[in-house]
């Protein structure tokens, strides 16, 4: 190190003396470059010739700098070498007495250059001060910062799921893609905005501001929340919320990160799946219910069989109950057996050359039972002309008698029934099925043939069916090659569908049901019994094994039927079906209980619905017991021998 008397000609001229004593002077110095020696900083000052006037202890250790560098211009300073305007940069300082920076590279390292002038006793700009800070570390930090950063914004943009941060204010801090593109907003309409300010205050709903405010309490550090919003730019949404707190290592304020999880798809399958798991649960009920029925009268008539006192005509006529319930029976599970194999690709068509004509008077003879039943006029409308198909005759005679089965279920007693046939182009017939019953509702068109699916299960509607019957012509008919589409106006309006087949090509496999008859018997006995039910073999048969037992029987077939019935019989015992039609079993049993001469009959429910539900449904309005089809003939015989004269206050069955 240069003696104190050289080393601080320019650094000292603004402190020497202003008392003009030399000593006093020199101990300022000293005291100066004790000072700077101790600071850890690499201090280098330039004279005003550019050459290096002084340097403290730590720009000797960091800078390697040795006496010689003394009056040497500071570009031969290692760590400034590669600085080309460095002369100019300390110019530019003296001349505008402004400080300036620049980071220099050395070796792997890097210093931070500030240049900055330092005044002289004379108020003149003496020169200028030379500081190197190490920033090697620093800009490591600064570096591994920006790369966790980006490294982090790589992965939110790779995330399918939008997602933003949010301020202890709620204002967007950032967002990633997938957020922008969901909600189609910018960055530039985001960052800084409240969120319930973006879009036309899309987001401002009480609940999601409970879920935030939630989020940043202390108590609350995740939460969740499942919102469905209408948001003008995507539509209805169900999405499901997820907000975490973020804290942030010596900032007292918290941010929220917010992620949006759009739950619409899964939403809507869990409806499918939740309306399919309804609609399993109601067909195996019905199909309880429909095989019941059938069971009934086939159980009372071969308890009539076995009676000694049965004569030849009584068994007849139970024979032929028993071939019509056995016959629907059949249908029911032939119709179950065909959707399964349909749907396992396991039925093949038995195609030929048949004519359309035989296999639509087929089927129409098919379903004349029915119809004479409900007084229904059908009218068949064909072409002149023969119209071939190369189609399974069985399998389409199934096809059109399931139509007009239809067509019969569901039109009033009176009403009208069209089938017509029509060649059309490209070369295809055409055939409607039309009706005047009860029609089509509108959101029901679209999923008419869907499996187990039936328009009206209302008690006072009840038809039978399993809700398969127009799911096999629709699939009878795609595998034939054709199509089948239905139309209404609406309820009340009738309905009509529409079958489309390739001509002398292919078409489809068949099946049928037709319905029961019945007939009513009465006779003066021990106990005065109506029995309602509209299945007319069920009433019959029943009615017969009473009257058999030395009862006096009646029948009726409907809600409104069994309450006339039971004023002009008036009799001791009411057997009542829950599934009628016009007025069901359950009102029919209020109005007949409103009545004085009612208030003291015995109201038996007799029905295939069995469940806990089906039987507090029959106590509260007004039966006494309730029994399930098919009907045990000893437990009920046992049911009306423990009758008194009293009615019974507590539910049997």
């Amino acid at each position: 190190m240069t003696k104190p008397s050289t080393a601080t000609d320019g650094w000292s001229s603004d402190i020497s003396g202003a008392h003009g004593d030399a000593a006093r002077s020199d101990s300022v110095r000293a005291d100066l470059i004790g000072i700077l020696d101790t600071v850890d900083l690499p201090i280098i000052v330039v004279g005003r010739d550019f050459t290096v006037a002084r340097f403290n202890r730590a720009a000797t250790a960091a800078l390697c700098l040795t006496p010689s560098n003394i009056g040497q211009p500071p570009r031969d300073i290692r760590v400034l070498a590669d600085l080309m305007d460095l002369e100019k940069l300390c110019a530019q300082v003296i001349a505008d007495g402004v400080p300036c920076r620049r980071e220099v590279r050395h070796g792997d390292g890097w210093f931070l250059l500030r240049i900055a002038p330092y005044t002289s006793r004379d108020h003149q700009i003496g020169g200028i001060v030379l500081t190197l800070t190490n920033v090697t570390a620093f800009r490591a930090s600064i570096e591994q910062v920006i790369y966790e950063r980006e490294y982090t914004k790589a992965i939110l943009n790779t995330v399918i799921e939008p997602l933003v941060v949010l301020d202890a204010d709620l204002r967007v801090q950032t967002a990633n893609r997938a957020f922008y593109a969901m909600f189609r907003v910018s960055r530039d309409e985001t960052q800084g905005v409240p969120l319930y300010n973006l879009k036309n205050h899309d987001w401002d709903t009480p609940r999601l501001w409970t879920l935030l405010k939630a989020t940043l309490s202390d108590n609350n550090e995740f939460q969740t929340l499942e919102v469905e919003h209408n948001l003008p730019a995507i539509g209805r949404r169900t999405l499901l919320l997820y907000a975490r707190r973020l804290s942030r290592e010596g900032n007292p304020g918290h941010m929220i990160l917010l992620a949006f999880q759009d739950i619409s798809e899964r939403k809507q399958a869990e409806e499918v799946l939740r309306e399919a798991d309804r609609r399993k649960d109601e067909f195996l009920a019905t199909l309880a219910h429909e095989l019941r029925g059938p069971l009934a009268p086939l159980r009372n008539m071969l308890e009539i069989m076995k009676r000694a006192d049965a004569h030849g005509d009584l068994i007849q006529q139970a024979r032929s109950t028993m071939d019509r319930q056995l016959g629907q029976m059949t249908r029911l599970i032939d119709d179950l057996l065909d959707v399964s194999r349909i749907s396992r690709g396991r039925i093949e068509l038995k195609r030929e050359r048949v004519e359309l004509a035989s296999v639509v008077y087929q089927a129409v003879e098919a379903c004349r039972p029915l119809a004479e039943c409900h007084n229904h006029e059908v009218n068949v409308t064909l072409p002149p002309e023969p119209i071939h198909l190369h189609a399974d005759p069985v399998r389409l005679a199934q096809v059109f008698g399931n139509l007009l089965n239809n067509g019969c279920k569901y039109t009033q007693p009176g009403g009208r029934i069209w089938l017509s046939a029509e060649l059309a182009r490209p070369p295809e017939v055409v055939v409607k099925i039309k009706d005047t019953g009860m029609g089509i509702p509108p959101d029901k068109l679209d999923s008419i043939f869907g499996m187990f699916t039936q328009v009206d299960r209302t008690l006072e509607r009840s038809q039978g069916g399993l809700g398969i019957g127009l799911t096999l012509v629709e699939r009878l008919v795609e595998m034939h090659g054709g199509s089948v589409e239905a139309f209404s106006e609406g309820e009340g309006r009738g309905s009509e569908f529409v079958v489309r087949l390739p001509v002398l090509i292919d078409k489809l496999q068949g099946q049928q049901p037709s319905e029961p008859t019945g007939n009513e018997q009465t006779a003066t006995t021990t106990r005065r019994i109506l029995v309602v039910d509209d299945n007319r073999d069920g009433a019959t048969s029943l009615a017969m094994l009473l009257k058999l037992a030395g009862n006096e029987t009646y029948t009726a077939h409907d809600g409104l039927e069994a309450v006339e019935a039971a004023e002009r019989f008036r009799p001791d015992v009411v057997l009542l079906d829950i599934g009628l039609p016009k007025l069901n079993g359950r009102d029919a049993a209020r109005h007949i209980r409103q009545q004085p001469w009612g208030k003291n009959m015995v109201l038996v429910a007799l029905t295939g619905w069995g469940q806990e539900e089906d039987r507090r449904k029959s106590k509260d309005a007004g039966f006494d017991a309730h029994m399930v089809k098919p009907v045990d003939y000893a437990a009920l015989n046992k049911l009306l021998v423990s009758l008194s004269s009293e009615q019974g206050g507590q539910l049997i069955g």
